[in-house]
């Protein structure tokens, strides 16, 4: 399975409806959408009316990255606002069984995150209990970061895990990501990859999609 998630984090605030037409246009499957809360990450992002836009230029699954605290407050208003997949972090509740029935009983998809110095050990019981694991590979919270090089030992660890409960849980990968790095990722045992900035400062997006995928 090989799946690309462009980051609308990285597109043009101004022209968000022609670039999710764009996205909508090409060979990516998802829209990946960043939910910041100022709280969990210093920065702030979208909210509802934004993703409402994006929903509305698009036809593909709007892949939803919740980088807030308490996020089994929202999840449900995700859901209903459009999210095919909904994502909370690991560190972000003291109730992840909960936030994944709140999810579950939305009918969208479970996605459970953990950042970079959160081993993945973490996931090993509720990894049954979700459909995808979003690794970060960089610090969540700002784009144009750097890939750290650790995270194709998470990945590869977790593929392990998988496989060794028998799962088709999809993995993901969040940070650093571009066509010079994609085929490692998706070795290493990624599903899914999710680029911003690599794809929205191409001189020509949807080859650069074309060419994380093909890489």
């Amino acid at each position: 399975m090989r799946i690309l998630s462009p980051s609308m984090l990285s597109a043009d605030f101004g022209h968000l409806d022609r670039d999710t037409r764009m996205v909508d246009r090409s060979a990516a499957e998802w829209v990946h959408i960043d939910v910041m809360d100022g709280v969990f990450v210093p920065n702030i992002s979208f909210g509802f009316p934004v993703m409402k836009a994006i929903r509305k230029a698009t036809d593909k699954c709007l892949d939803v990255h919740l980088m807030i605290v308490e996020p089994e407050r929202y999840v449900a208003r995700f859901a209903e606002a459009g999210a095919g997949i909904v994502t909370f972090h690991y560190e972000a509740t003291k109730d992840v069984a909960g936030c994944i029935g709140l999810i579950r009983g939305t009918g969208a998809q479970v996605g459970i995150s953990i950042k970079p110095a959160t081993p993945v050990e973490v996931l090993r019981e509720v990894l049954p209990q979700v459909d995808l694991v979003l690794v970060m590979s960089v610090e969540p919270g700002f784009g144009g970061q750097s890939f750290i090089p650790g995270s194709l030992d998470k990945i590869r660890a977790l593929r392990a895990m998988i496989r060794e409960q028998g799962l088709r849980t999809i993995i993901e990968v969040d940070g650093g990501i571009s066509a010079r790095n994609a085929c490692e990722l998706f070795d290493a045992g990624a599903d899914a990859l999710v680029a911003g900035s690599a794809v929205f400062g191409a001189a020509d997006p949807e080859a650069e999609i074309r060419r994380m995928l093909e890489a």
